[in-house]
């Protein structure tokens, strides 16, 4: 029996009957919202109850589908007052569904939750989803919580550097890196029928002779539009043409952004290039639409989930390098050239960025074939769903063993 595909089977085991709680604010779009339902469906396979305490959101429906049990719990609550008393709320939850461990998944709960096990004598698990910025003595104290697990997960090396710059004295050696895992299944050239890449191309007002540079993220500065677009001048004035630049992403509220953005494209001619799509649904489909992806991020990510879902459809990417993105993909100098899965540029260059771009635009079709089979291999290797849930049940089994 398949749980939700993370290729997990079902079987008596050591988590057989175990009851495990995952508390975060909500459980809307996100990644660390998907990994606690995916990590949910993995308990539920395994034989575990699998209990989620948030205030609700999007993925419930999904969460109780794959056999989770969805808690309502004010978890999104930063009001100090109210944290102090949800501590004895969610001890006494605890105790009534015979809770073994507890798992936080952001800062504010998980001063909850560590309140909860430490009265309960629970196990305490954590997982950084990000990398907290902290200037201040109270903000640092704020998010020493998620370094204060009995293991604290953190979703690559990066972020496990930053723990231990920041938080080295209460995390001490119980940081363990577990990447985010991605659905080899829906995330796979042969989930994708062309049905589905023509209607989104369409929708772009992607014409059929044009190649889509594509960036997928969130409309906000650091993710890099404004390098993606001075990158797209550069290429149109070397004479590459037949492009669509796409930005496909919500702008959540940020609407100086989106005229900023607008104004640079108008700036530079690139009005019939470039263009704004909106928040996208269908992001394998997405992916498999364009001959290249570009994370031009301009500050470091966490973790970077495109690079790697990119890389798993066999589209080429092209990724700054920074924060733990380069540790998703493989480039030369760090490797040889016939085992490149993409390129690492400098973050905020725009002529590396074009460059690299146009390199991955002008391969041919053996080199794209071969590109694509190593993408596709090393994700399998080291990014899949069903290795992140393993990881993590594995960790709920050692602490339950002790």
């Amino acid at each position: 029996m398949m749980a939700g595909g993370a290729g997990l089977r079902a079987e008596a085991g050591p988590l057989a009957g175990a009851c495990v709680l995952q508390i975060i604010p909500e459980l809307e779009a996100g990644g660390a919202e998907r990994t606690t339902v995916d990590v949910a469906a993995g308990l539920a396979a395994a034989g575990a109850r699998a209990l989620v305490a948030t205030e609700g959101g999007r993925l419930v429906g999904e969460l109780q589908a794959k056999g989770g049990a969805w808690i309502q719990f004010p978890a999104a609550s930063k009001n100090p007052l109210a944290m102090a008393l949800h501590v004895g709320r969610l001890a006494r939850l605890c105790r009534r569904e015979g809770v073994q461990i507890i798992h936080a998944r952001s800062r504010a709960p998980a001063w909850v939750a560590l309140g909860a096990a430490r009265r309960l004598g629970l196990p305490f698990v954590t997982t950084y989803h990000g990398s907290y910025s902290g200037r201040t003595g109270v903000k640092v104290l704020y998010n020493s919580v998620m370094a204060r697990g009995d293991v604290v997960i953190a979703n690559s090396h990066y972020t496990a550097d930053l723990i231990r710059g920041l938080h080295a004295e209460q995390a001490g050696d119980r940081i363990e890196v577990i990447h985010r895992g991605t659905d080899l299944s829906a995330f796979s050239p042969v989930a994708v029928g062309p049905a589905r890449v023509e209607a989104l191309r369409r929708a772009w007002g992607v014409a059929p002779h044009e190649r889509v540079v594509l960036l997928a993220a969130r409309l906000t500065a650091w993710k890099g539009h404004r390098v993606l677009i001075e990158a797209a001048a550069l290429m149109r004035d070397r004479g590459i043409g037949d492009l669509a630049v796409v930005l496909a992403g919500d702008p959540q509220g940020r609407a100086a952004y989106e005229r900023e953005i607008d104004a640079l494209v108008a700036a530079r001619g690139l009005q019939g290039i470039v263009r704004r799509v909106g928040h996208c649904t269908d992001m394998p489909a997405a992916f498999r639409a364009a001959s290249v992806v570009a994370v031009p991020s301009v500050e470091p990510e966490a973790f970077g989930r495109s690079a790697v879902e990119a890389q798993s459809l066999g589209t080429p990417v092209v990724v700054s390098d920074l924060g733990a993105v380069p540790e998703t993909v493989l480039s030369p100098p760090a490797v040889e050239p016939g085992q490149r899965t993409g390129w690492r540029v400098p973050a905020g260059d725009p002529a590396a960025l074009a460059a690299a771009l146009g390199e991955a635009l002008a391969l041919g079709a053996s080199a794209r074939d071969a590109l694509a089979r190593r993408g596709r291999a090393h994700v399998e290797a080291n990014f899949s769903l069903e290795r992140m849930v393993g990881d993590t049940l594995a960790i709920y089994a050692r602490l339950l063993a002790r």
